[in-house]
């Protein structure tokens, strides 16, 4: 069984296939944490040492026991002002005014299957799928109770425990079981304490259009922490944090990984303290943040997918892959190949009409493409990015037909429409801001914070929930679009609510009002493919992948950026979540000039499209593209499914590498894309993986056939080119 409880030395032992995590209730119901790592049996108890800590204070409880104290032993959820002073994962304040809680051990409970968290994204299992499951793969959930009867807080930690992916969720749950209000002011999701070892940190930081870069250090004595502050998780930080043992690399070493399925603020912290013990935190962002808890109410903190390997960062990628394609992905697009598009975006701007719309739809569908996408620009009186957001209304005009003619004549074609949209944001110069000034998040009596010349809706209201999905559902009325590009390009500046008890708060029931209008749009029209996008990558989370699918990895659509920022997006999340396009060149975005080829391969490694003029292009470019489109479909089904390899350090080595393997090992897609050129170079190479010990495989476009053991240990030439930024594609199959 997954979990096993000892309930006469209160000790709750979760195992996965290759993992276990167990903790204990000690004499003074402390939650303690024991150990997490490779599968193991016996209890962890003995691993803590008792000693006079000298200036280590105690609990009541204790007295004078100064080889007891909770400031230095390994705990499960820390609160403040319970003598341990490292860094809480737990802080209120009381209806007194004080800053204390103390939680114990009060209770558990086992159930069947994953819990749920209710208006919030998580990781899920349905009925069926269980049932289809071996009994020792099937996922149970671990729920315990701990209390602190003077403050009357219940705070429920729910750990959901996935054996075939080696994977276990936390989340926290805090109730008011008393008759005072009291107010959260932190309430993470998951606290791992080691009392030994030593670590590198991994985070994945960066900027608009750069996203996600790789950046590994040392973790020191202080406090490291990473996080987000604007409202979303942010183009400046992912929530996804990787702890590692010092020489940990892709196939060796012990790491572990913590990634927050979560699209608002977050925080992700570590802390070595002075006796060389490492404290591990990541939840909801603790600045901006206070929630006050009425008598009987509750409040869910955001989940966390856990996850360990003892074979380096390729498994423990693996292991988040398939928990984020099998268990967060929801709806009809999860498993299934995603339709070949063409964005309007950088082929017409804001300059376009029906008539050119049509236009391009026509070049594209004699390209290969399956459906056209109209950008920005199809709404309101909305010609550059000053104006109309939030009045969701046809501009015909600018059209010269009604957007159902418009859908009808591109389906007329054997094309699938999509559209975009930006529904949590509202212009100054809008009807909807002249109606209603309040719907956005701003404090009276100040100017508002204006970031790309619009505000934020106030998704803490219903109401105003209610008013955006009223107008789509009237736009859509006759005729619904295939796909939705769903965007958000400012951050949150203000939090103040004119309805809210705590403007502390806004921020947290924003993201769950922009939850409720993506649940709604997922229940009205159930077979839209929506694509999130905020500026490109600053909401690439693993919440938004439970409403949409698929998220523009970058706005930054250059194939040698693109390199690098889809390696580092491919360390917590499946290629096959990356919107990922064809651009012109020179580049828009930094003016680089890379064969169309190289563009191409770079985007196959994603959900693959295009963002381009079709109608500009050369009849020599059209030759090509009709070959990529046509390799796409024949590809698309692997990179789907497959399991995606990174061979080579892009931001170190002069060869950006990636394989996508059959989970049998039947085929391989193999990419190499060579990021420097110098003078009589070195000849590169690289190691592919996975692939079946003492197999042939067979290049299909050469018809060359190599040893599957040869290419894994010898490795395979990279070709030599004499231009920049050359690429190259092997397509192996079993022979």
């Amino acid at each position: 069984m997954p979990i096993c409880i000892d309930e006469k030395q209160k000790l709750f032992t979760l195992h996965t296939l290759h993992t276990t995590y167990q903790m204990a209730a000690d004499k003074y119901n402390l939650l303690r944490h024991l150990y997490y790592g490779p599968k193991a049996e016996g209890c962890a108890f003995y691993l803590h040492v008792p000693a006079d800590r000298g200036y280590a204070m105690q609990i009541p409880d204790a007295k004078n026991d100064r080889l007891y104290s909770p400031d230095v032993i390994p705990q499960e959820y820390p609160s403040q002002g319970s003598a341990d002073m490292r860094s809480p994962a737990f802080a209120i304040i009381n209806a007194d005014g004080s800053c204390v809680s103390d939680l114990r051990y009060k209770s558990c409970r086992v159930l069947d299957g994953k819990y749920t968290l209710p208006r919030m994204p998580h990781v899920h299992i349905s009925d069926e799928e269980m049932n289809n499951l071996p009994e020792n793969e099937r996922p149970e959930t671990l729920a315990i109770t701990l209390e602190d009867p003077i403050s009357h807080v219940e705070v429920e930690l729910l750990y959901g425990v996935f054996p075939a992916e080696d994977v276990i969720t936390r989340a926290a749950v805090v109730k008011n079981v008393g008759n005072e209000t009291f107010t959260i002011r932190k309430a993470l999701s998951a606290n791992l304490d080691f009392s030994f070892g030593r670590f590198d940190v991994i985070t994945f930081y960066g900027r608009h259009a750069m996203e996600r870069n790789l950046h590994r250090l040392e973790v020191g004595h202080g406090i490291f922490e990473i996080g987000s502050r604007r409202g979303a998780s942010s183009h400046q930080y992912n929530p996804l944090m990787i702890l590692a043992d010092e020489t940990a690399d892709e196939i060796s070493g012990s790491c572990y990984a913590m990634e927050l399925v979560w699209s608002g603020g977050f925080t992700g912290c570590l802390e070595k303290d002075q006796f060389d013990q490492t404290r591990w935190q990541m939840g909801h962002m603790d600045g901006h943040f206070s929630y006050p808890l009425k008598a009987g109410e509750t409040f869910t903190a955001p989940e966390v997918i856990l996850t360990y390997s003892e074979h380096g960062f390729e498994q423990l990628s693996l292991n988040l892959h398939n928990t984020i394609r099998k268990h967060v992905l929801t709806g009809p697009w999860k498993d299934r190949v995603r339709p070949l598009l063409l964005n309007s975006w950088e082929a017409c701007y804001f300059d376009f009409d029906g008539d050119t719309i049509r236009s391009i739809a026509r070049e594209a569908k004699d390209l290969g493409f399956e459906m056209i996408v109209v950008d920005d620009g199809w709404f309101g009186k909305r010609d550059d990015d000053t104006t109309s957001l939030g009045d969701w209304s046809v501009n015909e005009e600018k059209l010269g037909c009604t957007l159902p003619q418009l859908i009808r004549d591109i389906r007329a074609m054997d094309m699938k429409f999509g559209i975009w949209i930006e529904p949590e944001m509202i212009s100054e110069d809008s009807e909807l801001f002249k109606a209603h000034p309040d719907y956005a998040l701003s404090v009276p009596g100040r100017a508002p914070v204006i970031g790309r010349n619009q505000l934020v809706l106030d998704f803490s209201r219903k109401e105003v929930v209610d008013a955006i999905f009223d107008q789509f559902c009237e736009i859509f009325a006759e005729e619904v679009p295939d796909y939705i590009k769903w965007d958000f390009n400012r951050s949150l500046s203000e939090s103040f609510s004119k309805n809210a008890d705590d403007q502390g708060r806004v921020f947290y029931d924003f993201m769950l009002g922009t939850y409720d209008l993506l649940s709604r749009f997922r229940e009205k029209w159930p077979d839209i493919l929506i694509e999130g996008c905020a500026g490109g990558g600053g909401r690439f989370d693993a919440g938004m992948l439970y409403y949409t699918p698929q998220i523009w990895c970058s706005d930054n659509t250059d194939a040698v950026d693109r390199v690098r920022i889809q390696y580092g997006t491919s360390f917590g999340y499946p290629s096959y979540s990356m919107g990922a396009h064809v651009s012109v060149s020179p580049n828009e975005q930094n003016g680089r000039v890379t064969p169309l080829a190289t563009r191409a391969a770079v985007a196959m490694a994603g959900t693959f499209g295009y963002e381009l003029d079709p109608r500009k292009m050369t009849d020599e470019e059209k030759a090509m593209v009709r070959e990529q489109t046509d390799a796409y479909r024949k590809y698309a089904p692997l990179t789907l499914s497959g399991d995606y390899l990174r061979l080579t350090d892009p931001f170190r080595d002069h060869v950006g590498a990636w394989e996508i393997c059959a989970a049998d090992g039947s085929e391989a897609l193999v990419t190499a894309v060579t990021l420097e050129i110098h003078g009589n170079a070195p000849q590169n190479y690289i190691r592919l993986r996975r692939l079946t010990p003492g197999a042939v495989y067979r290049d299909e476009e050469s018809g060359r056939e190599y040893s599957a053991d040869m290419l894994m240990y010898a490795g395979l030439p990279v070709p030599r080119e004499m231009f920049e930024y050359a690429s190259h594609v092997w397509h192996f199959v079993r022979v």
